[in-house]
């Protein structure tokens, strides 16, 4: 994940500067296949808590669940993106081999 530059009086200049998607599959990526990652773990501390910038984290993973780059988890099992309710996993979604 690139390292983010902050400014300490403003939250809002380190949520500027997050790409959430980029993030998402750089986190994944070095977690690695069949791991998850929790949504926030991409935000830093200050944005950890922040609804509005959750928000925006959960509206890109669907994104990518749209690319079919993603899957986003409940207790384990794979959710529809539109009915998430509570907290969820990312991880990255298995390759499938024709055989």
């Amino acid at each position: 994940m690139k390292k983010l530059k902050k400014d300490p009086n403003s939250s809002s200049s380190v949520q500027s500067s997050i790409n959430y998607r980029e993030a998402i599959l750089d986190l994944l990526n070095k977690r690695g296949l069949g791991k998850t990652i929790c949504p926030s773990e991409i935000l830093p501390l200050e944005l950890k808590k922040d609804k509005d910038v959750m928000e925006k984290v959960r509206e890109s993973a669907k994104l990518l669940v749209l690319e079919n780059l993603i899957e986003i988890t409940q207790s384990g099992k794979v959710i529809d993106p539109n009915s998430i309710k509570g907290p969820i996993r990312l991880r990255l979604k298995p390759l499938k081999r024709s055989l």
